[in-house]
């Protein structure tokens, strides 16, 4: 049987899997980071969040070769809980594009990967809320958001130095751009908080045709004009990404992780 062909877009450029190389597009000030046409339309996505998504999705892709650099720290910010869940299903039912989040660990120096990791992650709702016990400006006092702990989780890393979460794709709020945070730990020590971001053409995409984001205001700022981001690094923590055949985002990042 021949391998169906997989198409990775990459910081900036589209990769068929197995290639090396990709161009990058970067933009400055408050402009999109890239600003291209893909062939697909908001509908090629399922909506309603988890619960119709299969469970034999395929195997996460990864540049073939990783960049293998230290991944920088940014702020941890208001919104992050105690108590986060072990869990791979972090939508609790919550409405949205479906996609999942898959992370790659490994050593900055080898390239080896990491496993016995903890991973953890949050983020916000096709609307733009937090859940949980957070500061007040996470959910804007919503009783059902802070009784809630839809859109967080964590996963222990496996022998090759994944994890991967199945999600929705996250709402914006004003003075951010469309972003995931994420908390790691190795051997009970915190090794890095940081946060990775979408390409702004693909939340054009979704937030102008996806059903589950309709009605809201356009979205006010890019990931050149975002507020913990410097116009110039934002472009280095955009998730790879590629649309599998059941409707489904793939978002993709490597880690690179120093352990002494």
């Amino acid at each position: 049987m021949q391998m169906k062909r997989r198409t990775i877009v990459v910081g900036g450029g589209a990769l068929l899997a197995g290639a090396a190389t990709a161009f990058v597009a970067r933009g400055r000030g408050g402009e999109p980071i890239s600003r291209r046409s893909f062939d697909w339309k908001a509908s090629d996505f399922r909506a309603g969040g988890s619960a119709a998504v299969p469970a034999d999705l395929p195997e996460p892709i990864f540049r073939a070769k990783p960049q293998c650099v230290v991944t920088s720290a940014q702020t941890l910010g208001p919104c992050r809980t105690s108590d986060v869940p072990v869990r791979k299903d972090v939508t609790e039912g919550v409405a949205g594009l479906p996609t999942r989040i898959s992370l790659r660990l490994v050593e900055a120096e080898s390239c080896e990967p990491i496993h016995g990791a903890d991973v953890e992650i949050w983020h916000t709702s096709a609307d733009g809320v937090y859940s949980g016990e957070a500061a007040s400006i996470c959910n804007r006092e919503d009783a059902d958001a802070r009784s809630a702990s839809f859109l967080r989780g964590r996963q222990i890393s496996d022998e090759n130095g994944v994890v991967s979460f199945l999600t929705v794709y996250p709402g914006w709020y004003p003075g951010r751009a469309v972003h995931v945070h994420l908390r790691i730990l190795v051997e009970d020590r915190e090794l890095l908080v940081s946060q990775l971001l979408f390409d702004d053409a693909l939340s054009d995409l979704v937030y102008e045709g996806h059903p589950d984001y309709a009605g809201r205001p356009q979205r006010s700022t890019m990931n050149g004009g975002d507020s913990v981001f410097s116009s110039g690094e934002a472009a280095q923590f955009i998730f790879d990404f590629e649309k599998l055949d059941p409707g489904v985002l793939q978002a993709s990042y490597t880690i690179g992780l120093v352990r002494s």
